[in-house]
């Protein structure tokens, strides 16, 4: 039988468009307040709270909240979109914003309807920022340490020990979304966590290779009391039982930062377009060779074949993520209806945006700093290796080699890509 298509939804209505185009003016505004100082604030390496208030003026971390008051009511496309603006100024904001918009989701993807909304209404009164990780240890480690997460029945709910590292938001986050084991039955569970708890204790990153500025960090919980009505919802032991509506929690984390890593190399290229343009340059050892670009700021033509390809590169990852981004968008808004050969169909093209963005964004960082040779020193210039690190950190996240895998099993064998169930 010929698999279901995704819904698609109807069209944007102007009020939406408009709407939407509102938020990336917003956006564009603030990203250029953040490249300013941009590159002070990654060599300071502070934690990002001046950064979160600029998000919270310009009202994106309710993007994705429900209309009314204080949620936003947009959907995932313009969040991508905010996500990609923002990175070409500063990557480690992007992330900061990207894993939040995901968890923020959390109540909806492992939740009921009715947790979903009382914590969306908070969240919006408190303008709360989400961080955390749904990831969970293997049932009945041969080896348990205490980085695991567990949780210990009590009354009323239960009480939450061990240790966690987090890639953003360890010193900012207002609310944690984590995935622990029971330690007396076994049974995984997504719980919301007060970081302000005074059995909570935070640190953070120093001296991170790249997204400095993300919050990252470890932190560990001593006894914390969760309350059962902060207990989201149970993961079931067979993956095969989990619904193909919260499994598309990690694949939204993984385009949303395919999103940033593209946007990342973005502004890397845009950013070397006018360092080469005010000071043009040639290739060591090339024969000076005007090629007909006698009155033009890099007129070498190995510079101008250089800035070609790399935009070829940029465009080639735009294109994949763009109908993955569209897919994605609508089996979100497809809900508990949606599919499991529609979610093994959005894997798929997560997958290819996630190879193919990470491959272009390494490969444009890394030749703007040689495009740009001489412009830069550990103590001035525009601080091109920042670009670099950066994508350095983010590409790490994930495996291209496992992506590619995926897409030809499934490509050949009809297999559906195998899904991590933690974000």
């Amino acid at each position: 039988m010929p698999k279901k298509s995704a819904a698609r939804p109807a069209p944007a209505s102007p009020i939406a468009a408009a709407e939407d185009g509102i938020w990336l003016r917003v956006t564009r505004e603030l990203a250029d307040d953040l490249a300013v100082d941009a590159l002070a604030r990654d060599r300071a390496g502070k934690p990002p709270f001046d950064e979160l208030s600029r998000l919270r003026e310009a009202g994106l971390p309710a993007l994705l909240l429900p209309a009314g008051p204080l949620g936003r009511g947009s959907d995932w496309r313009t969040a991508c979109a905010v996500l990609r603006e923002i990175a070409a100024a500063d990557s480690s904001i992007a992330e900061l914003l990207a894993r939040h918009y995901v968890l923020s989701w959390s109540p909806r993807f492992f939740g009921t309807p009715e947790r979903a909304e009382r914590l969306e209404r908070l969240s919006a009164e408190g303008q709360w920022l989400w961080a955390g990780t749904t990831d969970l240890p293997e049932p009945e480690p041969a080896c348990p340490t205490d980085a695991d997460l567990t949780l210990t029945p009590a009354p009323g709910g239960y009480l939450l020990t061990g240790h966690k590292s987090l890639a953003t938001g360890v010193t900012v986050a207002d609310r944690l979304v984590l995935g622990a084991r029971c330690g007396e039955t076994g049974d995984a569970l997504i719980v919301s966590v007060d970081p302000a708890h005074p059995a909570v204790a935070a640190v953070p990153a120093h001296d991170r290779l790249g997204q400095r500025l993300a919050g990252a960090g470890d932190i560990g919980f001593d006894g914390v009391r969760i309350p059962g009505d902060e207990v989201l919802g149970t993961v079931p032991r067979d993956e095969h039982a989990l619904s193909p509506f919260a499994s598309l929690a990690p694949l939204a984390l993984r385009l949303a930062l395919a999103h940033v890593a593209l946007g990342a190399a973005e502004g890397a290229l845009a950013e070397a377009r006018d360092v080469s343009r005010a000071t043009p340059r040639g290739w060591s050892g090339a024969a000076a060779d005007d090629g007909g670009y006698p009155d033009r700021p890099g007129r070498d033509p190995y510079l101008l074949l250089a800035y070609g390809e790399l935009v070829t590169a940029a465009h080639t990852a735009a294109a994949v993520v763009e109908p993955a981004t569209e897919a994605l968008a609508r089996g979100l808004l497809l809900g508990q209806e949606l599919g499991v050969d529609q979610r093994a169909d959005i894997a798929v093209l997560v997958a290819a945006a996630e190879a193919v963005t990470g491959a272009s964004a390494l490969q444009i960082t890394t030749r703007i700093m040689e495009l740009t040779g001489g412009t830069d020193s550990p103590t001035d210039g525009p601080g091109f290796d920042r670009f670099w690190r950066n994508a350095r950190v983010l590409t790490a996240q994930g495996s291209p080699t496992h992506s590619l895998r995926d897409i030809g099993d499934h490509y050949l064998n009809g297999t559906d890509p195998a899904l991590p169930l933690g974000i």
